[in-house]
């Protein structure tokens, strides 16, 4: 029976520093205040070069990142493989906007993929739409509207990026996730996974979708996916996550006057959710599911749903994913008990994964519990270690 309060196996990996740094950090993220203050005065501070980096990379960094590099990633793939837990390198630069920028980010996830090859520790790759693209071309893109003949020339490169990245996932084994991002622009990434799955799932599910399901829409989509899948015979990757955009999609669904997409309630996204695992064990001989979650009823649901189905908690088509620094009372407690799971390593430079850092603390900030849930469980972890 799986218990996720069963903190020696959930911290069994960290020293008693570690779970003080960890401590000291989730107490001051669980500050919205100061979570606000950070987000603006973070990076003035490195813009203006005032001597602030060692400090954010020996706190929020360290919790949060593997490294300013692959390499430096090393030691975390290693740690985590000790406790059969798989990593994702997620190259978290974000927010560049020229040709060669997108050039040396589809280089990079490259780089991740060979890093990968042949090893059974790094069981996927990932990468963002919007390292490849610029964004209004992607907004164009997704609503339909005529190109002009230089952003023809312009989603050419970025198909040809994408798929180049795919050939190369292809070419050895290694699956590779297409992230979600804002829903005004996720028709034109959900294209292009569609185009990809169609070439290169064939016998097995090498390019996976992520299905936000914080989105009222998601769910049918989902259905949709997997019955075109089964009539044109490829295989299904789902990556099933709840969603990161909810109060950016709310606040310009209301300027520019048009319905949300996101669900009503926190009820409906679970609902969704749930469902949405259902729907893809049910439909296992034809979908590889990722549940990228951090909620423990939907990862005992999913435990659940393979007990009843007969699949072996080591069935590779189903992986768990966590964050790197949180949640490792699911991550660990599945994986002690041979589930796959896995976790995202974000890497690269401080100033570059800034933004991405900052989305980790307000994340803790704003989720109902999950500060909460994390203090609670080192302070546990801490009093059972001193008795």
């Amino acid at each position: 029976m799986i218990s996720f309060d069963d903190t020696e196996k959930a911290f069994i990996s960290k020293s008693d520093a570690d779970l003080i740094r960890s401590y000291r950090l989730f107490k001051i993220i669980g500050n919205p205040t100061f979570v606000k203050l950070g987000g603006v005065f973070t990076p003035l501070a490195l813009g203006l070069h005032l001597p602030i980096k060692g400090i954010i990379k020996n706190t929020i960094y360290k919790q949060f990142v593997g490294g300013e590099t692959i390499a430096e990633c090393n030691e975390t793939i290693k740690e985590l493989a000790k406790y059969n837990i798989g990593t994702i390198l997620d190259y978290s630069v974000e927010g560049k906007e020229a040709e060669t920028d997108f050039d040396a980010c589809m280089n990079e996830t490259i780089e991740t993929v060979h890093r990968a090859k042949n090893d059974q520790s790094i069981p996927f790759c990932v990468f963002k739409i919007t390292g490849l693209a610029r964004f209004a071309l992607l907004e164009k893109v997704s609503a339909k509207q005529s190109l002009n003949e230089s952003e023809k020339e312009e989603w050419q490169r970025v198909k040809q990026r994408v798929q180049s990245i795919c050939e190369q996932a292809y070419k050895f084994s290694k699956s590779i996730f297409f992230d979600a991002e804002e829903s005004w622009i996720q028709t034109a990434i959900d294209d292009l996974a569609t185009e990809n799955k169609e070439k290169f799932n064939k016998e097995t599910a090498i390019i996976y979708n992520t299905y936000q399901l914080y989105r009222h829409d998601r769910f049918v989509y989902l259905e949709q996916c997997i019955k075109e899948a089964k009539e044109k015979n490829y295989h299904i990757g789902a990556k099933l996550v709840r969603g990161a955009y909810m109060e950016k999609e709310r606040k310009r669904a209301l300027e520019l006057g048009y319905q949300s997409p996101i669900q009503p309630n926190k009820e409906g996204s679970d609902t969704d959710y749930n469902l949405a695992l259902e729907l893809c064990v049910k439909n296992i001989d034809h979908v590889s599911i990722c549940a990228g979650t951090h909620n423990e009823q939907s990862s005992l649901l999913l435990v659940d749903l393979m007990q009843k189905n007969n699949l072996q908690p080591s069935d590779k088509r189903i992986y768990f994913a966590q964050l790197l620094g949180m949640s490792d009372h699911i991550s660990y407690n599945l994986s002690l008990a041979n589930y796959n799971v896995a976790k995202y390593v974000p890497y690269g430079p401080v100033k570059g994964v800034l933004p991405y850092l900052l989305r980790r603390a307000q994340e803790n900030t704003s989720v109902k519990g999950q500060t909460g849930r994390e203090l609670s469980l080192i302070i546990k972890e801490k009093k059972r270690r001193k008795k």
